[in-house]
């Protein structure tokens, strides 16, 4: 047996050189298929990319994925091969061809699956409305919609409402007595998102704005942000058996300790009355009815946690960014708001929507800064179907990513420029396809709390605008521009100088 081992470490160098050589050979041969007799080599798009998926996986792992793609629309064009069997769009019809529901199909087939390659990697997480099939998302679906609807919307302005005066209250608190104090409003509206889904799910406060910091479970979730990129660049590269190995090595580890305060909040929002009015009413109600187990109910909440916080806050720091950035803009809001009412108590729900100019700047900022840049991405069932005009084939990723479509020349009149009079009408010369900008997407999937996070957007906004007049602090630099995104944006600090309004207006 020793003799064995000898004559392999003798010539352990021909045995890798022989390995590596093989490899190479085979991932050239890969290449030249990819680009010469795939199904998709007519589409055009970087050759490396075509070539191989590591760019691709490259770029998501390290950040940079959402801004190459964009640059490589620009120019090659509405539909780009990002990769061997991948293609992203930027064409406005392209939203509902792909998401929307599928018209003369089945009702068990009428939408764009998702991609195998990212949706069945690690099979031992509990089912949730992200990761279930079509059958138990209708389900989970249906039991909270009445939670996402107007009427329980209304019912829950006031537990919105506390938490906007908490956080009023607090920046007060911080710029009392100074000149235009320097805030870093990044993080005051994460800790005000968090802390409203917490009690609209739970039925209790991540408690962030009392004590102007991250619970250390969300702290742990905006650490997670990369990690998750890097695994799904590994499933893009094939190594869903890898990953599998991993998660059950030490990720399945990192999952018990992330649910532990999500399953402490959960045992106590079910001690609590099942007629509350809050987003999860309507799943427990159907908790007996469904035989739904308490780590599904867990991991929906999770999620909603997530959903519901975390791009609001995104959206409200880039918006608040995008306003100072340009005070002309800001001066209009301002006049806007203030003059629409005479004290903070009479913003409301109802009375925000009022505000059209406001709904404008929320879009824009929702256009140049979507919360989520990269797209849902989907699977061309058999026997294929037909996309931006194009028949694309069966096993084809398929995604609108929206850095891309909100920022495609086609679609948007100098897509680049914070201009929200583009959403109230078009002016001499311009041609903006309002219908291009999906940030909640489209279809049976679409985001079921767009109009949840709409009201919160829109009243928070209010309520700040209205009590402050705001400008960027030095050292912000271009803010956008310094961020990578991974999936979600990995946020850095936005510093604000907040300078309280006089109450005599």
């Amino acid at each position: 047996m020793a003799g064995v081992w000898t004559i392999i470490l003798q010539h352990s160098s021909h045995i890798l050189g022989i390995t590596l050589g093989t490899v190479f050979l085979w991932q050239l041969l890969l290449a030249g298929y990819n680009l010469f007799l795939h199904p998709l080599r007519k589409f055009p798009g970087p050759v490396l990319q075509r070539a191989s998926p590591l760019v691709w996986a490259w770029q998501h792992a390290s950040g940079h994925q959402a801004f190459r793609t964009q640059q490589h629309h620009d120019r090659y064009g509405p539909i780009v091969r990002i990769g061997p069997n991948h293609l992203t769009f930027t064409n406005a019809n392209a939203w509902r061809e792909i998401y929307g529901f599928q018209i003369g199909k089945e009702l068990d087939d009428n939408e764009l699956p998702k991609a195998r390659l990212f949706s069945t990697t690690v099979e031992k997480l509990p089912r949730s409305i992200v990761n279930a099939d079509r059958e138990e998302h209708q389900r989970f679906r249906r039991a909270l919609s009445h939670g996402f609807s107007d009427s329980s919307m209304r019912a829950q302005e006031v537990i919105i409402a506390k938490y906007i005066d908490k956080l009023i209250l607090r920046l007060h608190e911080a710029s009392d007595g100074k000149d235009a104090a320097a805030l870093n409003m990044e993080a005051w509206y994460n800790w005000t998102t968090f802390d409203i889904a917490g009690d609209l799910i739970f039925g209790q406060s991540f408690n962030c704005l009392e004590h102007a910091n991250y619970h250390p479970w969300i702290a742990f979730i905006l650490r997670s942000i990369r990690i998750n990129a890097f695994t799904t660049a590994l499933k893009y590269i094939g190594l869903k058996p890898l990953l599998q190995r991993l998660y059950m090595l030490g990720g399945l580890a990192a999952m018990s300790r992330l649910r532990e305060c999500i399953d402490e909040m959960m045992k106590a929002r079910l001690s609590m009355a099942n007629n509350r009015k809050d987003l999860f009413e309507g799943m427990l109600k159907k908790k007996e009815e469904w035989n739904l187990s308490f780590d599904t109910l867990s991991a929906n909440g999770l999620i909603l946690v997530l959903a519901g916080s975390e791009t609001t806050a995104t959206t409200l720091a880039g918006t608040t960014y995008l306003l100072a950035s340009h005070p002309e803009t800001m001066k209009k809001l301002n006049e806007e708001v203030r003059s629409a009412f005479t004290n903070s108590g009479e913003i409301t729900i109802n009375s925000v929507c009022k505000l059209p100019y406001m709904l404008a700047v929320l879009n824009e900022a929702l256009r140049l800064y979507p919360p989520v840049t990269s797209g849902l991405i989907r699977e061309v069932p058999e026997p294929g179907c037909h996309i931006a005009s194009e028949h694309i084939p069966k096993g084809t990723l398929v995604e609108v990513q929206q850095w891309s479509v909100n920022h495609s020349p086609d679609n948007w009149t100098r897509p680049w420029e914070f201009r929200p009079e583009r959403f109230l009408e078009d002016g001499e010369g311009e041609h903006n396809r309002l219908d291009a900008l999906q940030p909640f997407s489209v279809g049976p999937r679409n985001c079921i709390g767009k109009n949840l996070a709409y009201a919160e957007m829109r009243l928070v906004l209010a309520r700040i605008v209205y009590d402050f007049d705001m400008k960027l602090a030095e050292g912000n630099g271009p803010w956008i521009e310094r961020q990578r995104v991974f999936g979600l944006w990995d946020r850095i600090p936005l510093m604000v100088n907040l300078k309280p309004v006089g109450l005599e207006r």
